[in-house]
């Protein structure tokens, strides 16, 4: 701020007078530090912390020191002014709703509410598992599995994330379960069970005195009231995804024959394991993937259903931070029968829709549910991906995402996971992605349609396909393309990111007036994150590219902005950015506001922040960090130093890690 001179004067001559200018600019600096406009609104004091004070920080509100356009009307800012209110009133009731979970004691009951039965009271030995392979079995397709004797594993619902549930449409699935006893191989009593499990966040009966009950009548009415306006937000097309099952069944029953404790397991993984897979699809298409996709192949897929049971017994293990063989066994019982059922199916040539989404289940479900430093023997995902490649081909996927829309109603969910997977993965590996030609050809075709890039996982599908033409370009760079090929391919691409940004504003907290999530606004801002860190991606291309360069620093303080706007902790979308935080995190140096930010973000995640992709890259960000902190200052061509640059890629080599961090 300019100060104004003062005025010449015969006492601006006087030391005195001299003391009192000085003063004076001090007021007058005083007085220039009133805060951000938001905290100016709400009449609170402001910290002023830049980019974003501590109060519009952890509100989660727009933190604005320039004058904004609704400052100046009276109206504006009164609506403004509302706004903040309905943001601030739905981030308490979501943390005190939180809190009241994390802090009861009790657990909450079981999702089987039948009456204990004689099948139940029965000789333990008629519940005891086998079938199943020893801890030092190597995945070979062609070898028979060990069998080993494995005792009952009962655990309880553990009620430390049920605020993931928050975010989900609310629906309830009824699941049938068949038990029969046999005595000297003659079958005895057949008794059926329905276990009901729900997300329907219903109060209790009048008169009912819960202390600790967390759904009070008005956070249920808002429940409603925040679906059906976030419904009416947008124009959402619910069938957009093909899910191989056919037409959405109207159906709520699956019957499944379980034993208890892979009772226990399913009702784990619809409960705590199945919010988290695909949060971005559930906040745009409100339920389908669990109601069109995961209940049909549950029951019909043999080989879903066995990935879905290690999944939730390796989210328990993570979540209970529960370390013994019982755990372990369920975990490769479930992997040995997953491969199994995959591989008699292969060998029936038959079937390939269910091979297929088991096998991307196998890849994917990993990214949500498991652990980095899980030890247990485990085939990588990239082989995996290889019998994706050839079953993709077989169906001919990759022609059908090339035809224009009024050739196909409907986008086949399997090809998109499969390309999320491609692009992505390819950046893991340092190779071109497997269906680049078919990414290439969808970017430059004049139709409208869409891979469904944008409501699977966030990000636009051109700015994904870009990603995939920078993964083309970084694999032409090791097999060694000369320096002026490579800058011109680099100069060519970031001029294609930059026609991806046209008709972008500023980013702002993706809600709506009343509260409510956006999930136009959330795309955009996970769209303009993604967007940020392939320009990041794209510059560590260039010879002689270092973080410490005021373009790449300059990149990392953007998306450090950017990520300010995405909502965080557990009902947040930090675990959907795993590459994004990789990239920019990867290439922030000692002193950048990225760091500081990102450990926020994981602490407001919990020991949630350990699992999955996140927790791979939150390990491995810690061990870069270290790693360039410890480096000494390189000299550069202009005879001055710069730190370090320490490839992501390299110390996850080091490491021995062969991650899919997405």
């Amino acid at each position: 701020m300019a100060v104004a001179q003062p005025t010449k004067s015969k006492a601006a001559s006087k030391p005195s007078n001299n003391n009192a200018n000085t003063k004076t600019k001090a007021q007058m600096h005083r007085r220039s530090r009133t805060g951000c406009y938001t905290c100016r609104l709400r009449r609170k004091k402001c910290d002023e912390g830049t980019p974003m004070c501590t109060a519009c920080k952890h509100l989660g509100l727009v933190c604005e020191y320039k004058r904004p356009m609704w400052w100046s009307n009276n109206d504006a800012r009164r609506q403004h002014k509302d706004e903040i209110k309905m943001i601030i009133k739905r981030k308490k009731l979501s943390e005190k709703a939180s809190h009241t979970i994390q802090t009861s004691v009790s657990s909450p009951p079981g999702l089987s509410h039948s009456l204990p039965t004689s099948a139940t009271f029965s000789d333990p030995l008629d519940r005891t598992r086998s079938a199943s392979i020893d801890s030092h079995f190597s995945f070979n397709f062609n070898t028979s599995p060990h069998v080993a004797d494995y005792g009952a594993y009962t655990p309880q619902i553990h009620p430390g994330h049920s605020d993931l549930m928050f975010s989900m449409s609310p629906y309830e699935v009824d699941v049938k379960t068949e038990r029969q006893m046999f005595v000297n191989d003659v079958p005895t009593i057949r008794e059926s069970t329905i276990s009901t499990f729900s997300t329907y966040h219903t109060p209790p009966p009048p008169g009912t005195v819960l202390s600790s009950y967390p759904f009070e009548g008005e956070w249920t009415e808002q429940v409603y009231q925040e679906r059906r306006e976030s419904l009416a937000e947008e124009t959402l097309n619910c069938n957009f995804f093909d899910f191989s099952h056919g037409p959405p069944t109207t159906s709520r029953q699956v019957d499944i024959e379980l034993d208890e404790a892979d009772q226990r397991l399913l009702d784990h993984f619809m409960q705590f394991v199945l919010p988290t897979i695909f949060p971005i699809l559930e906040t745009n298409q409100h339920g389908s993937f669990g109601s069109d996709l995961v209940l049909p192949a549950l029951q019909s897929n043999k080989a879903y259903l066995h990935c879905c049971l290690m999944s939730a017994a390796q989210h328990y293990k993570a979540t209970m931070n529960i370390q013994g063989e019982e755990i372990d066994n369920d975990i490769m019982r479930h992997r040995h029968a997953t491969i199994l059922a995959l591989c008699e199916a292969l060998n029936r040539d038959e079937e390939h829709q269910q091979i297929l989404e088991a096998t991307l289940g196998l890849i994917f479900f990993q990214c949500s549910a498991g652990r980095y430093d899980d030890s247990l023997p485990d085939i990588p995902w990239h082989q995996h991906f290889e019998a994706v490649k050839s079953l993709v081909t077989k169906l001919g996927l990759p022609q059908s995402m090339c035809q224009p829309n009024d050739h196909q109603t409907q986008t086949p969910f399997n090809m998109t996971l499969t390309a999320w997977i491609d692009i992505l993965g390819a950046t893991m590996k340092g190779c071109a992605p497997s269906f680049a030609h078919a990414y290439r050809d969808k970017h430059l075709s004049t139709t409208d349609s869409s891979l469904g890039l944008r409501e699977l996982m966030g990000c636009d599908d051109h700015v994904m396909y870009l990603i995939s033409e920078i993964a083309c370009l970084e694999a032409l760079k090791i097999d060694g393309m000369d320096d002026i090929s490579l800058c011109q391919h680099v100069h060519a691409l970031g001029d294609q990111i930059g026609l991806t940004e046209m008709g972008d504003t500023e980013p702002k907290m993706p809600y709506n007036a009343n509260g409510t999530l956006s999930p136009k606004q959330l795309s955009k801002n996970i769209t303009s994150a993604f967007r940020l860190a392939a320009r990041i991606y794209l510059c560590s291309l260039v010879p002689g590219f270092s973080p410490s360069q005021a373009s790449c620093i300059g990149l990392v303080e953007k998306l450090t902005h950017v990520l300010q706007h995405i909502p965080s902790g557990l009902g947040g979308f930090d675990r959907s950015l795993s590459w994004v935080y990789l990239i920019g995190g990867s290439v922030s140096g000692t002193n950048s506001s990225f760091r500081h930010f990102f450990s926020d973000r994981v602490a407001q995640l919990g020991e949630a922040a350990n699992i999955g992709s996140f927790g791979g890259v939150v390990s491995l960000l810690h061990e870069v960090w270290q790693q360039v902190d410890n480096s000494q200052p390189s000299p550069n061509a202009t005879g001055t130093t710069e730190a370090q640059y320490i490839s992501w890629r390299d110390v996850m080599q080091m490491r021995g890690c062969d991650h899919l961090l997405i």
